[in-house]
């Protein structure tokens, strides 16, 4: 099983690069097109469930063999936390894209997902 990680600042400009590196893991490990965009809006939606979560930093970790797993942690918890229906409509998109995703919880709120292709 080959790792891929990375360490990333959850600003908006480095969403861009995040999705373009996703698409490049998937397309490595011979993903279909449909599958690669469903997982890059993945890790997209949950990047911004972290942030919104007070996260300012993130680590994503791509674990590829006969399947595609993706481990999302918050890194560093320095901002505050938003309120809002945004997690709402990300957890719907997730699940309805990927059918089971987990979701690792503190008091404070959201500190991992993972999901699987």
């Amino acid at each position: 099983m080959d790792v891929f990680n990375i360490v990333l600042p959850l600003k908006n400009e480095y969403l861009t690069t995040v999705r373009l590196t996703t698409g490049g893991v998937l397309a490595v490990a011979e993903f279909d097109v449909d599958t690669t965009e469903d997982f890059k809006v993945c890790v997209t939606e949950s990047l911004l469930i972290l942030r919104r979560n007070g996260f300012t930093s993130a680590q994503i970790k791509f674990s590829v063999g006969e399947t595609l797993s993706c481990e999302i942690k918050g890194v560093d918890r320095g901002a505050e936390k938003e309120e809002g229906v945004e997690d709402e409509i990300s957890y719907a998109l997730l699940n309805a894209l990927l059918g089971e995703v987990a979701f690792e919880r503190d008091g404070n709120g959201v500190t991992a997902v993972r999901f699987e292709a």
